[in-house]
């Protein structure tokens, strides 16, 4: 009966521990080093730099690289992704398309602006 209760048990922390890292923050000490790449040219006048991102996937961070994209609607601009740090370590906070003009202009450490047509 022990040995049951035991295993309920367990069984029981192992599920509320995959309910609740489906949402959770990643945090990491060091944060990751992005790759070198090249970055290839426009291929139109409408097109924006989409950044560098970082996605959480099995519990750490995996580099995408940047890549152009048309606006999702005209006046739509590319806020940056970034790192921040807290108590608990560094975690990314996903870039993501906003009305030009909106949003946090603040320096981010690794933040290279908003929307680079270079």
């Amino acid at each position: 009966m022990k040995n049951i209760t035991k295993l309920f048990f367990a069984l029981a922390i192992t599920l509320s521990c995959g309910a609740f890292s489906s949402s959770a923050q990643i945090y990491v000490n060091v944060r990751p080093v992005a790759p070198r790449y090249v970055r290839v040219e426009s291929p139109g006048p409408r097109h924006v730099w989409v950044g560098d991102e970082w996605q959480s996937r099995g519990g750490q961070y995996v580099f995408v690289s940047g890549h152009w994209s048309e606006p999702p609607q005209p006046g739509m601009e590319w806020g940056e992704g970034h790192w921040s740090h807290g108590r608990r370590g560094h975690s990314w906070s996903e870039g993501h398309w906003r009305e030009h003009g909106h949003g946090d202009h603040g320096d981010h450490g690794e933040h290279r602006g908003h929307g680079d047509r270079r």
